[in-house]
């Protein structure tokens, strides 16, 4: 049984699990699946938005596919969503990314 048929079961159990759908994106992405994996992680922080570690790799997703406005946005969501949380860490992964990306 590979890893997303595994993690696929266990949300079978609990389908709003937020560290088991993040798992699941982060396997959609280990095998080029992104689309799945975009969906996976807009769905989760739509239910789930203060899962402050899925912006970032939404907003990576984002940028690959070409969607670099979006991506921006998801940073900028992110990073509030870290400063609400007082997640320092998280925030500083998201602002550099986010300044890369609009330096």
């Amino acid at each position: 049984m590979s890893r997303v048929e595994k993690l696929l079961a266990m949300l079978q159990d609990n389908a709003n699990d937020a560290f088991l759908q993040h798992a699941l994106a982060l396997e959609y992405i280990k095998l080029a699946q992104d689309e799945q994996a975009i969906t996976i992680f807009e769905n989760l922080l739509a239910v789930n938005p203060d899962y402050v570690g899925s912006y970032y790799h939404l907003a990576k997703l984002q940028e690959k596919t070409g969607e670099v406005d979006q991506a921006i946005l998801t940073y900028e969501k992110g990073m509030a969503v870290a400063q609400k949380l007082n997640d320092r860490h998280a925030y500083g992964e998201l602002h550099g990314a986010w300044e890369e990306l609009t330096m």
